[in-house]
């Protein structure tokens, strides 16, 4: 299925790349600018971004990396989850 039009990136062109990031380097990060990037392409208008994400995050390989699960962004905010169990 073609995901992006405007670069013609398919979404078997997605899956390879991200198993091919992923095989690369198991702890990285996956983007969807990376995976633009790993097929020498850039984002044009951005209309595809949420199949495009849609497509990456059906990967098999796509998966938070092991050493950054669990791990949360310091905000000073409480988070949704917190606030439900204080019986916010």
């Amino acid at each position: 299925m073609m995901v992006c039009h405007c670069m013609a990136i398919s979404d078997r062109d997605i899956r390879a790349a991200v198993d091919w990031m992923r095989a690369s380097d198991p702890d990285t990060i996956i983007t969807p600018g990376k995976v633009y990037r790993a097929l020498g392409k850039k984002a044009e208008c951005g209309g595809c971004l949420p199949v495009f994400m849609d497509t990456m995050r059906q990967c098999d390989s796509f998966e938070v990396p092991e050493i950054l699960r669990g791990l949360r962004r310091a905000t000073g905010k409480e988070t949704l989850d917190e606030r439900r169990r204080k019986g916010h």
